[in-house]
């Protein structure tokens, strides 16, 4: 049963419990439902990651939630809404607690070097006025025990809860990353990548490490990060100083001895 109502201006649907909540977004979005309605689930079933990895979605103690966009902006700039996003939520994530956030290239929040959530964002059909619906998904572990985290996580992620010792109110940090996000896009719709891309940059927890790339191909190369280019592109240096421009892909951090 889906609750309906409205968190700060923006019309909210509360499911306790879905495949995805991008899923309901893409329909709802496909049905023309209005700019910034946003799909919040108390868990899903489904929850999915980039290059179809799944996203553990605990009841009661995380964010799940989807928001329905159409960006004034060129259609080959959709693509970097990604980083808009996570920028976004990085800087919502630092005003309402004391902690600086990192942005693993192109969709993970990282706090203390561990995973605290990650973004999708996928296209949908075209819309009224010939415009694309961008449907962002967002999770975030925020009073996620130790102990939800299945084996092979428990090295790997963190929550707000973990790193601070304390909860935090779920709907409030909802509103402060919905009203960042809609600041994030309307200043890319008004001045473009550039704003954004130099804030971004200074989150970026990847630059100058050794990376492993995982191409769609399945192969593997090693480098340097150099970061985003002005696209947005990861660049990496490999070991024969030839420079990888990856556009999607598997991207790991080497673990320093």
């Amino acid at each position: 049963m889906a609750e309906e109502g409205n968190l700060g201006g923006f019309p909210v649907i509360l499911l306790a419990e879905t495949g995805s909540t991008n899923e309901v977004a893409m329909d709802l979005a496909g049905k023309g439902a209005e700019v910034y309605t946003v799909v919040v689930a108390e868990s899903q079933t489904g929850g999915r990651g980039r290059l179809g990895k799944s996203w553990q979605s605990p009841p009661g103690t995380g964010l799940y939630f989807s928001v329905i966009l159409q960006p004034e902006i060129s259609p080959e700039d959709l693509p970097k809404i990604t980083l808009a996003a996570g920028l976004a939520v990085a800087k919502a994530l630092e005003t309402a607690t004391t902690f600086s956030f990192g942005i693993k290239w192109p969709n993970d929040l990282i706090l203390n070097d561990r995973k605290l959530g990650g973004i999708l964002c996928e296209m949908s059909g075209m819309q009224g006025g010939g415009r694309s619906s961008v449907i962002l998904g967002i999770g975030l572990n925020i009073n996620s025990p130790m102990s939800v985290f299945a084996q092979g996580l428990k090295g790997k992620a963190t929550s707000l809860l973990i790193a601070t010792g304390s909860e935090h109110c779920r709907s409030t940090l909802l509103q402060a990353i919905l009203l960042e996000i809609k600041n994030t896009v309307a200043l890319f719709e008004e001045e473009g990548f550039d704003p954004i891309l130099s804030e971004w940059r200074r989150r970026d927890v990847t630059f100058g490490r050794e990376l492993s790339w995982v191409t769609q191909a399945g192969e593997i190369v090693r480098g340097v990060s150099l970061g985003p280019d002005d696209n947005g592109q990861l660049l990496i240096r490999d070991q024969k100083d030839r420079i990888h421009e990856v556009l999607s892909g598997d991207i790991n951090i080497t673990r320093e001895s």
